[in-house]
């Protein structure tokens, strides 16, 4: 693959570009660019706007809600994507319990309650091992204040009413890699497994010793799987 594919990113839930800041410095010379999902409050909208914005071919990828973005993407426009990361996410719907917490976390969010998010989510974001590690701690405490509580809520929003991908996967015709922590509690490894088997041809990478947030907390076992599939 020629090295002047453009890459773009698409973030998770309350987070920034600063979630891929690893694999942005690890890639050089590779044109990128971020999707800003704090726009909108479905996730068609944000799909939209960000194939208005990307190039016309390039790699995608997305974790958690970014991956959601992906999935929005490769139904409108999957000509356009050439390589496909899938990292720490789903493309099936949520249970009752976890829609439960989405609206408790919405309601936060409009009451403005940002540290009250960060202590409700950052424990099930990273691996246990890792909770008090205050270097990582303080990245995700602060793309959450980038973020914004206004747009939290809208970004919350939009994956509570988003659609059930799980028809997807098995349209995907570029190559793709999904990547999952092995104690990603929102999006656990067998549903990255479920996904991989439908997926035509894509590559699972389990990463030891990680949670959800796998491109801050093993930005060297992502950028590994990413230089794999950009190479191919």
């Amino acid at each position: 693959m020629e090295a002047t594919l453009p890459i773009v990113f698409a973030p998770g839930l309350g987070c920034t570009e600063r979630l891929f800041a690893p694999q942005i410095a690890d890639l050089g010379a590779w044109p990128f660019m971020t999707i800003d999902h704090r726009r909108h409050a479905t996730l068609p909208e944000i799909a939209a706007a960000a194939l208005a914005e990307a190039p016309e071919r390039f790699a995608l990828v997305g974790l958690s809600m970014g991956g959601y973005v992906a999935f929005e993407m490769l139904k409108a426009a999957p000509e356009r994507i050439v390589r496909l990361a899938l990292l720490d996410t789903t493309a099936y719907p949520d249970t009752e319990e976890a829609r439960g917490r989405r609206r408790v976390l919405i309601a936060a969010a409009e009451r403005d309650k940002l540290q009250s998010i960060h202590a409700a989510t950052y424990p099930r974001y990273v691996h246990p091992a890792r909770v008090k590690e205050p270097d990582l701690e303080r990245v995700v405490r602060a793309m959450l204040v980038e973020t914004g509580a206004p747009a939290f809520a809208r970004q919350m929003t939009a994956i509570l009413n988003r659609a059930d991908f799980s028809e997807v996967p098995p349209t995907v015709a570029c190559p793709t890699l999904v990547l999952v922590g092995d104690e990603d509690a929102p999006t656990p490894p067998e549903h990255a497994r479920r996904m991989t088997a439908a997926i035509p041809g894509a590559e699972l990478v389990i990463v030891p010793d990680c949670g959800h947030l796998s491109t801050l907390e093993r930005p060297e076992a992502v950028n590994a799987a990413l230089a794999r599939l950009l190479a191919g």
